[in-house]
């Protein structure tokens, strides 16, 4: 068991580079925080989401910005033993949250399709509701690097689409409340090694699927894992493959790609062609 709060010094020392410095420029770069926000962080129990939680502690303490952080946990249907877990963490880490129960774990699994997908959407509608409730004007989620970049390929290959994770967006049907993503920047391997040093043991996903998927000693069949394991292949020949999926999405130039929308709003390059 790490000391207390030594984790949170490692994230600004031993992994300034790694992790501070991406935090703070993807603060920075895209406007998450403005003053007087309002911000929920969204304590899942994983490695990504007690990061964040312990960066934006950090970083509330030093900022010029002045905005106020309230933790956020759901218990979708935890076993006693994950709930106490996180508890254990959320503690051992000096953090605070407030939790509140739903019975959203009951409502996926009954889903055969694509249960990852809905306990998603379910979960962020949740979240919206009771961050509001609490006064929030923005949630703060622990998606990274490798999120978006996973992503982007997902929408390609399997949706037929360009399509990124974007750093912040306005919540549709939720008026006046936000979605930022400060780990933006940040690789998972940097995670994982903050986790490994600080010698932490954090919750995976704990729904009957993933606890079958363990039980078959097949934890990792998704389509984002096999996406996950081509950009591990290729960077082993080429390191900057990351990099450059993830700029692709902010160098798309419009007068080579077939076609494009903004909504109901479509074009195809034929309505220029001859111009």
């Amino acid at each position: 068991m790490p000391a207390p709060n030594c984790a949170q010094r490692a994230i600004t020392t031993t992994f300034s580079r790694k992790i501070w410095k991406p935090i703070r420029k993807a603060i920075q770069d895209y406007a998450l925080i403005q003053p007087d926000d309002r911000i929920a962080i969204c304590i899942s129990g994983g490695k990504d989401s007690m990061l964040l939680a312990c960066a934006l502690t950090l970083l509330q303490k030093i900022s010029d910005i002045p905005f106020t952080l309230t933790g956020l946990s759901m218990d979708p249907g935890y076993t006693a033993e994950s709930r106490a877990q996180i508890e254990q963490n959320i503690q051992m880490l000096g953090l605070h949250t407030q939790w509140y129960n739903t019975r959203l774990f009951e409502t996926v699994n009954r889903e055969t399709d694509n249960p990852c997908f809905l306990c998603a959407r379910l979960r962020r509608g949740s979240l919206y509701e009771k961050a509001l409730a609490l006064g929030c004007n923005k949630i703060a989620l622990g998606h990274h690097f490798d999120d978006v970049i996973e992503t982007t390929l997902l929408s390609m290959l399997y949706g037929g689409q360009i399509q990124t994770m974007l750093p912040k967006l306005h919540a549709k049907n939720y008026p006046g409340m936000q979605v930022i993503r400060p780990l933006y920047l940040v690789r998972e391997r940097d995670i994982l090694a903050w986790r490994d040093a600080c010698a932490l043991t954090f919750l995976t996903c704990s729904c009957e699927f993933a606890a079958k998927a363990r039980q078959e000693n097949n934890p990792q069949s998704s389509k984002r894992y096999e996406v996950k394991q081509m950009i591990a292949r290729l960077e082993q020949d080429n390191d900057q493959v990351a990099k450059n999926i993830f700029n692709s999405v902010k160098n798309i130039n419009v007068n080579d790609i077939l076609g494009w929308h903004k909504g109901a709003d479509r074009h195809t390059f034929l309505d220029e062609y001859d111009r």
